[in-house]
Formats: structure tokens, C-alpha cells, sequence
């Protein structure tokens, strides 16, 4: 089972690699990027009348969009700036950029290590930039050169299909652009900023996590110690009338949505008879409540979306459980076990249970998913701030940062997942040999 597990955590950087690639593809060619995505929020707010926050209706400027490109790499190959999420190759971490006046000089203005604003001065002779060197400048590693108007004329028309040249009194000048480039990728643990809340993708997933880690646990939890049991009861008490009982309630149960029973728990027990909050995790007086009072008011407000978490998998894992044990009951070595003289019960509980749990725990690694994932609908309904719901607002707001440092997460944790089904699996039926 070693080599098998070495080869599985080799073959996992590759899995990862595959699906980050594919995403990553498909968010530079599906249409309405972050540019997009600004331009439409400033055209809503200006028919909202908000015209201090939009920008002509909708539009931005020019230098606007080359930031925003710049940004997120948009001005890159696409195989060059997956490398430079990777890690792989070194990209831009800061620029700055400064057009020369009449006088062919241009002010570039930087921030040293302290915070201080530092200037630096350039002039140019055609296409040279002459600068006196400061200290810092090679110490840092910046790098200056010259963007002619022609090469700028040609970034815009590449960012904007629509771009038209500006008349011959406004053209454009030349500028100077300083910048440094340096490793600041997957592998040095940067996963960009996202453009929409402006807050490094890393910390947004990590104040997310704690949230569905304890609802996934809690349900997992809650899930097997219900389903198991009752699997057990349902198959050594087939056919009674608490056998037909109980399944018409699972089968009412795994038909109704999570996010379907959540808004009818919300209304009645909600809203109506005032038993359960109605959204959050918490009270808005939360901090002020002392320890005994925090658990009652966490406990409160997670009784109805656990309720919708594990509604539905219960009933599934139950019914799997108990046909599985049916199965095994009417297998030839139980019929053998009791025939030499094996006690029933102690036939089942050594035999059939243990090659019954085989089933159960191959759905092990999508229990672990959802563990990292939670629900997202679940999660809107109540109001619960989430990693679901963490993933759904990045594919709502296209940004491009957070989707794949969410993605990358998934993926992880579903090879994992995955992974440790497979070894649980193998620790339970013994005719698994990995060789």
C-alpha cells in the first residue's frame, strides 16, 4: 500500500495542474472579465444616478483598463501568465508609469521598504532614458525603460477592440515605466488579491474555512451516527412497520432539496413560531455573551442548516447501508457461519456488518469535499458566510484570483479525499491488494 500512496501523491501535482490549466483557460476566454465586470457596475450606477461613482456611463478610461490588465495579466500569453500564477516564471509586483512633458522629462514616484515616497527622475534622448542611478534602484531590482506613443497605441487597441486613436492635438505621449519583477506565484504562496474586495486571496479563504470545516465536520458527525445505527436497525427488522415507517421519511427526506427544506424551516420554525434565528451564524451581541451563553447562541443558529446539510445524505447513506447488509445477511458464508454453529447476532456483527461498511466508506471522499465546500445554496439561504458561499460570489463577480485560488483548494481536497477513500476502502476488504 506504500508504493500506492506515492504513487497517488505523485500523480496528485498533475491532477491539479490539469484542472487549474483548464479554469484558468477558460476565465481568459469566456467573455466579461474583470473590465467588463467594472464597466457594467458603473453603467448600473449611473442609471441608478450615482454619477460621482461611474465614469462615462459605464466606461473607463484607458489607463483605467491598462492597470486592470496588468493586474491580472490580461496584457500576457495565456501560457505565460499561468506559468507566473504557478510560479514559475517572474512577473511584474510593482509598476509605475509617468509621461514625459515638453521638457522630456518624466517624475516617477515609488515607495521605499519604509513606506517613504521616493522620486525618481528621467529624461530621454529619442528612445534612451538618461536617470542618475540611485542606491536603490539596482539593490531592489527595478528595471526602467521607454513606451513609445506607437507601442502604446498598439497595447490599447489589443486591450480594447473598440479603441479609436485620438485626434492628432491629444496624441499620445511617450512615457517612462518603471517596475520589478520578481517570484511571487503559486509556490511562493501568493494567490493575487481579489480585484472585487481588494483582500489577498489566501486570507479570505482562511476566514471562510473555519465556518464550513465546522458544519461539514457536525454533519459527517451527525450523519453517521444516525444513518449507520438506523441502516443496521432498518435491515435486521425488514419489512415491520417501523421498517416502512422510517424509509417513507427518508425517501421524503433525500426528495426535498437542502435549500427547498431550509426556506420552509426559516418560515415556520423562523419566522413564525420565533424558535430559531433566521440568519447568521451568531447575534450581533455575540461578543458581549459570556462562554455558556456564546455555545447556547452558536447552537441555535447552526440546529436548522445542519438540519439541511445532513437531510439528505442521512437518507441516502441509510438506504445504502441497509441494502448493503441485506445483501451480505443472504450471502453463502453468513448461511455457512450460522450452519457451524455461529450465533446470529455474533455472525453479523464479525461478518456481514464489516463487509457491509465497504459501500459506505467508498463515498468517504465526497464526505471530505463537502467538509472544505459546504453548500453553497444552503449557505445563501441562511445567510451563512461560508467557503461555498466564498466560491459562488467569485464566479458571480468573475474574479479571476479568488476563482482559482478557490478552485485550487477544491481540487486538493477532493484528491485527498479521494485518496484517503481509497485506503479506508482497502483496510476493509480484504481482497483489495494494491500491487
Amino acid at each position: 500500500m506504500r508504493e500506492y500512496i506515492i504513487k497517488r501523491l505523485l500523480l496528485a501535482p498533475v491532477t491539479i495542474i490539469g484542472v487549474t490549466l483548464l479554469v484558468f483557460c477558460l476565465t481568459r476566454l469566456v467573455p466579461g472579465g474583470p473590465i467588463e465586470r467594472i464597466m457594467q457596475e458603473q453603467a448600473i450606477s449611473a442609471l441608478a444616478g450615482e454619477k460621482a461613482n461611474a465614469i462615462g456611463g459605464g466606461s473607463i478610461s484607458e489607463d483605467e483598463r491598462e492597470r486592470l490588465a496588468e493586474l491580472f495579466h490580461l496584457d500576457e500569453p495565456m501560457w505565460k501568465a499561468y506559468l507566473q500564477w504557478i510560479g514559475l516564471l517572474r512577473q511584474r509586483v510593482d509598476i509605475t508609469k509617468a509621461e514625459f512633458g515638453q521638457d522630456n522629462c518624466a517624475f516617477l514616484t515609488t515607495s521605499a521598504r519604509d513606506g517613504s515616497p521616493r522620486t525618481l527622475t528621467v529624461r530621454r534622448t529619442g528612445s534612451t532614458p538618461e536617470f542618475h542611478k540611485p542606491d536603490w534602484f539596482d539593490a531592489e531590482g527595478w528595471q526602467l525603460r521607454i513606451e513609445t506613443p506607437a507601442e502604446r497605441a498598439a497595447r490599447r487597441a489589443a486591450l480594447n477592440p473598440r479603441y479609436a486613436p485620438a485626434p492628432s492635438g491629444a496624441a499620445l505621449r511617450a512615457r517612462a515605466i518603471l517596475y520589478r519583477n520578481a517570484w511571487d506565484g503559486l509556490l511562493q504562496g501568493n494567490l493575487g488579491k481579489s480585484y472585487k474586495y481588494h483582500e489577498d486571496v489566501v486570507d479570505m479563504m482562511l476566514s471562510r474555512l473555519p465556518v464550513s470545516v465546522y458544519f461539514g465536520l457536525l454533519g459527517a458527525l451527525v450523519m453517521y451516527l444516525i444513518s449507520i445505527p438506523l441502516g443496521i436497525w432498518k435491515a435486521l427488522h425488514h419489512r415491520s412497520f417501523g421498517d416502512a415507517a422510517t424509509g417513507m421519511l427518508l425517501y421524503v427526506g433525500y426528495a426535498v432539496p437542502g435549500f427547498a427544506l431550509g426556506a420552509i424551516l426559516l418560515i415556520y420554525l423562523g419566522a413564525r413560531l420565533e424558535y430559531f434565528p433566521l440568519y447568521g451564524l451568531t447575534d450581533p451581541d455575540f461578543d458581549s455573551l459570556d462562554i455558556p451563553g456564546k455555545i447556547a447562541d452558536i447552537a441555535r443558529h447552526t440546529v436548522l442548516p445542519l438540519a439541511c446539510y445532513v437531510t439528505g445524505s442521512l437518507a441516502l447513506t441509510t438506504m445504502m447501508m441497509k441494502s448493503s447488509l441485506l445483501d451480505n445477511l443472504s450471502a453463502d458464508y453468513m448461511r455457512t457461519a450460522v450452519a457451524k454453529g455461529t450465533n446470529y447476532r455474533l455472525a453479523v456483527w464479525t461478518h456481514a456488518l464489516r463487509n457491509s461498511m465497504i459501500p459506505i466508506a467508498s463515498g468517504l471522499g465526497g464526505v471530505i469535499c463537502s467538509v472544505v465546500g459546504g453548500s453553497i445554496l444552503i449557505e445563501r439561504v441562511f445567510d451563512i458566510r461560508g467557503f461555498g458561499m466564498l466560491c459562488y460570489q467569485a464566479l458571480m463577480d468573475k474574479d479571476y484570483a479568488l476563482i482559482m485560488g478557490t478552485l485550487l483548494l477544491s481540487s486538493i481536497v477532493i484528491v485527498l479525499g479521494n485518496l484517503a477513500s481509497d485506503i479506508v476502502v482497502a483496510r476493509l476488504d480484504p481482497r483489495i491488494k494494491f500491487r
